[in-house]
């Protein structure tokens, strides 16, 4: 055997092989002290705009200036051009757009007036997209080996999915906003009783819930500080509930918010049933968690069988393989 030959495995040079799942290494090894190294506050743009809601039910109740009026007419100037002409095509409903705002809201999207935008990107997207389709399949040759019924399926999904693309995207979003706000929510409960037992209003019990949950859970701890801010504002608190409950499609917080506003109207202890809700919500996160944990041998199958074995096969026969490819060579 050479001794400058490189030892191969079905053809394929080792070192080389080698080289470069180090350089893919070294590539991760980077990004990850790059992430590690420019981590940023998440409260920071949290609390810019809860301030800037703030300042919006400032200017709901109070008279506001000129000069703060024109700087909201100016910041939503797209938003107003979409929404004008939508309503020039007749295709613009009350329902529809406050079905989008409330969505918007769920998903963490403060600013009510894009709500039109949802509502414009399915006008248009399928347009875009969908006529993008046609013309590739049917006005090119770049789809002419494709059957009929293939060349149609695939106008037919992009017309379908660029029509869903901006509810996939709103939803998913609501989603993984939900599921953080979940998990977070015992915790908030119990220092909710905590702070109504030493005597604090709930509006305070709030603020200061908010600001202790604000690191571990920055959605939870935005949602409850919105609601503080609310709560000292305006002037029917049950509303300041509701919009809680508005804001988030959670089951759970909905429940949370009947036990608030019925502890309001009838003066019931607030303490107790906040414990008993805690104590419900931890349980159904266990089961969750018991849920996942049962199901992992399943799903752990597949990348089993798809990526570790493999792996260990090429570990432990590799020696064998390359001894047995330099005997043969030598001979």
């Amino acid at each position: 055997m050479d001794p400058n030959t490189s030892p191969t495995i079905l053809g394929v040079d080792i070192y080389l092989v080698a080289t470069f799942l180090s350089g893919i290494a070294a590539v991760a090894v980077l990004v990850a002290i790059y992430a590690a190294t420019t981590v940023r506050d998440p409260m920071a743009k949290r609390v810019k705009a809860l301030t800037e809601r703030r300042e919006q039910l400032k200017a709901g109740i109070t008279a506001s200036t000129s000069k703060r009026r024109a700087k909201l007419v100016q910041k939503h100037e797209t938003a107003d051009r979409i929404k004008a002409l939508l309503s020039g095509l007749k295709v613009l409903q009350d329902d529809q757009v406050k079905v989008a705002q409330r969505r918007l809201l769920q998903a963490g999207i403060r600013t009510k007036e894009w709500a039109p935008a949802i509502i414009f990107g399915r006008l248009v997207l399928p347009i875009v997209l969908g006529g993008t389709a046609v013309y590739l399949v049917y006005g090119t040759q770049a789809f002419s080996d494709w059957s009929p019924l293939k060349a149609y399926g695939l106008v037919a999904i992009t017309f379908i999915g660029s029509y869903k693309a901006p509810d996939i995207w709103l939803k998913n979003k609501i989603t993984k906003r939900s599921d953080a706000i979940r998990k977070g929510l015992p915790d908030a409960l119990d220092l909710l009783v905590i702070c109504a037992e030493a005597g604090l209003t709930v509006d305070a019990a709030f603020h200061r819930v908010a600001k202790e949950l604000g690191r571990a859970y920055p959605e939870l701890g935005e949602e409850f500080s919105l609601t503080a801010i609310e709560l000292g504002f305006l002037t029917d608190r049950r509303q300041a509930f509701e919009n809680l409950a508005m804001r988030i499609d959670l089951d759970a917080v909905k429940g949370v918010v009947t036990t608030m506003i019925q502890t309001e109207k009838y003066g019931t202890p607030l303490a107790s049933a906040l414990r008993v809700l805690s104590a419900e919500f931890r349980n159904e996160r266990m089961m969750r968690a018991e849920e996942k944990a049962a199901r992992l041998p399943a799903i752990m199958t597949i990348p089993l069988i798809l990526f570790i074995l493999p792996v260990l096969f090429v570990v432990i026969l590799g020696p064998a393989a390359c001894s047995i490819n330099d005997a043969l060579l030598s001979n």
